[in-house]
């Protein structure tokens, strides 16, 4: 493992990196013969992680969008901290190259398991906490979630264009899709990006957005409606309309 490729993926390089090291660790390791339950894992940093982008989140929702009620703040919050979208998080920092695993684990495809990628993004976060407190958390978290989900200016639909055209593809073969950025036009502060789906070198559709995650959904949705038609496109019914503040 080199600490440093990781930390300059995460824009942040610890003091205390055994921190890092710890959150890195599976715990399969303590299981493993020889090494003893004594071995220190990932789970509690995980735990950790997990309150912190909780609070993280629910407080950007709760300061963006006053006029909406509980349910969809819920809602929306758990569209953005999911197992799904921790996975692709900690997918985009390459944490899987970096896991310390037992042998067990290593051969049973441990590296590119969506559960132990999410656990090990939460644990991180949960390490930077230790390392360096709540702000520079808190401003890695957003800066991460910005580049996944834009700017949150509008809350998160529970369409999930990305996992229904994955669950249709898998049917029929392993091979999950893959999304690549076509174009980013605009300024800054209206960005213009454009994605395409492909699959098993196959372009299935593509779409735009203001944010990378945004026209990726686009894409599928464009990919979906090519394969099962505009009408059996499986959609979550829209969040209500904001009503009056309390």
């Amino acid at each position: 493992m080199e600490p440093r490729a990781l930390e300059t993926a995460l824009g942040y390089a610890f003091r205390d990196r055994d921190l890092l090291v710890l959150a890195l660790t599976h715990p399969s390791l303590a299981h493993e013969s020889g090494v003893g339950p004594t071995q220190q894992h990932n789970q509690r940093l995980e735990f950790l992680g997990d309150a912190v982008l909780q609070i993280v989140i629910t407080s950007e929702l709760f300061q963006k969008f006053p006029s909406y009620g509980e349910g969809p703040l819920t809602q929306a919050r758990a569209q953005l901290v999911n197992r799904t979208s921790l996975a692709a998080q900690g997918r985009r920092l390459q944490l899987g190259d970096h896991l310390i695993l037992s042998r067990g684990e290593e051969t049973t495809g441990g590296r590119t398991r969506t559960s132990t990628i999410a656990d090990a993004f939460e644990a991180v976060i949960g390490a930077v906490f230790m390392d360096a407190g709540y702000d520079v958390t808190r401003d890695i978290i957003l800066r991460l979630f910005v580049e996944e989900f834009g700017e949150l200016t509008e809350l998160p639909s529970l369409t999930n264009p990305k996992g229904e055209l994955q669950e249709l593809l898998q049917a029929t073969s392993p091979e999950p899709p893959r999304y690549e950025q076509i174009s980013v036009s605009g300024p800054d502060h209206f960005r213009q990006f454009e994605c395409a789906v492909l699959h098993l070198g196959v372009e299935l559709g593509r779409g735009v957005g203001r944010s990378k995650k945004l026209a990726e959904s686009a894409a599928a949705l464009t990919a979906l409606s090519r394969l099962r038609g505009p009408v059996a496109v499986g959609l979550a019914p829209p969040l209500p309309e904001p009503g009056p503040s309390a």
